[in-house]
């Protein structure tokens, strides 16, 4: 997966998927968390490379937060 961000619109499309292993939507959501991710002037948006739109750096942490309790639940 070259550009894995183009798959999903939102943080709990990662935190939700199926099939994908918990390792692998740790990262994700670490790098959508990360700073390199971070929209210009907006700090609280996060949009890595080959995603659609920015999102809320809050629903990305709060997306990690459901992985932490054993499954997403929507903020």
């Amino acid at each position: 997966m070259s550009e894995p961000f183009s798959r999903f619109l939102h943080p709990f499309d990662v935190a939700r998927h199926p099939s994908l292993e918990p390792e692998v939507k740790r990262a994700l959501l670490a790098s959508w968390a990360s700073d390199r991710s971070a929209v210009r002037n907006k700090p609280a948006l996060r949009k890595p490379p080959g995603a659609p739109r920015p999102v809320p750096v809050d629903d990305v942490l709060a997306a990690l937060r459901s992985l932490d309790r054993g499954g997403p639940r929507a903020p």
